[in-house]
């Protein structure tokens, strides 16, 4: 057989996202490129990786062993290039990192004293939703996820990090209402899937709080200008918000139920060699953990 490197990628794209657009996407190639490599690849085989059942592309049972093996060659490959790399004493290569969109206010403070120590490292940080955090983990796509909910998922390691605080806030104007009675409020939660969104049900639900008016919104940004326009109260990350309460832009809503404490953790695949960027990271953030905590809890 004869099959290149970009061979393999293309392939292991394609299986792991089901879709040849989609893979070109994640590959930042134009889908006939992929195509055309993708025929190359599958040309090399008596028997077809891919079958099609109406629109939707089906990996052969051939094709999902041909997966893992391109997977292993792709590590294997990634190694060797960073072998010579690892050997010197100043780390350098890429972390990648894939995050919730409240782990913004969080893994900064997180990464500053590593990339200082090591400046010739390189990070490439997505900042996105929890279900696309969570496809990233399972494609293998990232080296670290952080979130403040773990997913149920038997094939992961967790670091628990620091505690993320959820308070009920509102403006001037709607904290004065709810501190009379909440089920007059307008509340604002975050797109379904969300850890945030998850913690504000439970919340209403254990408290018996009537909540017939909601917006939903898909950002913590978007929750933050809305609670400050007056559109209705929310459960948000205290971490977030700080020089908002300091300037009376947002006002916090005191109840017997809360804060709501859930716990930042750094997520990544147990089967996943980690590089030496990803291994340093990891044991850097374990030998601080500490240092951390209790600067977070200040």
């Amino acid at each position: 057989m004869n099959y290149t490197l970009r061979q393999l990628q293309v392939f292991h794209a394609i299986a792991t996202h089901g879709s040849i657009t989609k893979a070109a996407r994640h590959l930042h190639l134009t889908q006939p490129a992929v195509s055309l490599q993708f025929k190359s690849f599958s040309e090399q085989f008596d028997f077809p990786l891919i079958e099609y059942q109406g629109k939707k592309l089906i990996i052969t049972p051939l094709g999902k062993e041909v997966k893992i093996h391109a997977e292993r060659i792709l590590d294997q490959a990634n190694e060797l290039k960073l072998m010579n790399e690892s050997l010197k004493e100043e780390l350098t290569g890429t972390l990648l990192l894939s995050i919730v969109s409240t782990g913004k206010y969080v893994m900064p403070f997180l990464l500053g004293e590593f990339l200082e120590k090591y400046p010739s490292t390189d990070l490439i940080m997505d900042v996105t939703n929890r279900s696309t955090v969570v496809d990233h983990l399972l494609d293998n796509s990232t080296d670290f996820a952080l979130v403040s909910v773990v997913p149920p998922k038997p094939d992961l390691n967790a670091l628990p990090l620091i505690d993320n605080e959820l308070i009920l806030v509102g403006n001037e104007i709607y904290a004065q209402r709810a501190r009379k009675n909440l089920d007059e409020c307008r509340f604002l939660l975050r797109e379904t899937g969300s850890a945030t969104r998850l913690a504000m049900e439970e919340f209403i639900a254990n408290n018996n709080i009537n909540a017939d008016r909601v917006l939903e919104l898909t950002s913590n940004e978007a929750i933050k200008q809305s609670v400050m326009a007056g559109l209705g109260v929310s459960l948000m990350p205290k971490i977030g918000i700080k020089r908002e309460l300091e300037q009376g832009l947002i006002h916090a809503i005191d109840h017997p139920a809360l804060p709501v404490t859930t716990q930042w953790n750094l997520v990544w695949r147990k089967n996943k060699k980690l590089g030496p960027v990803a291994a340093g990271y990891l044991e850097f953030l374990e030998s601080k953990l500490s240092h951390f905590t209790s600067k977070f809890n200040r």
